[in-house]
């Protein structure tokens, strides 16, 4: 599967999350309109995942969400793969504190584990 489709499929999927994407995406980027807006995007999404994460949002809001972009990892292509890895995986747990890290990272599927252990090489808490 493609990169941009996967993220047309995520924003499917998971709407509320999506729409946070979308506005941390604003606030950064500014425009949709770049060739690389759905690599950038998954960082976006990282970044609202964080946020949430901050807030104490129960960590199983978004089980199925981990276990969505797991598979996707599994499924997708080389762009949808390497967007997985490198801007969504390892911005996830950015300024996050030590327990929320905790509680979410005893959610994320082994794969994503795998990747962020493989780029930030220790755990983040």
């Amino acid at each position: 599967m493609s990169r941009d489709k996967f993220c047309e499929e995520v924003k499917a999927k998971f709407p509320a999350i999506s729409a946070k994407a979308d506005r941390e995406y604003i606030r950064q980027w500014g425009d949709f309109e770049t060739d690389l807006y759905s690599y950038s995007w998954f960082e976006s999404l990282a970044n609202a995942l964080n946020i949430e994460m901050g807030k104490g949002i129960p960590r199983k809001d978004y089980q199925d969400l981990f276990s969505f972009v797991s598979n996707g990892f599994l499924k997708g292509d080389e762009d949808t793969k390497n967007a997985i890895d490198t801007a969504f995986v390892e911005n996830l747990f950015w300024n996050v504190s030590s327990s929320a890290s905790e509680l979410y990272w005893n959610t994320l599927p082994e794969n994503l584990k795998d990747l962020y252990l493989n780029f930030h090489r220790k755990k983040p808490y």
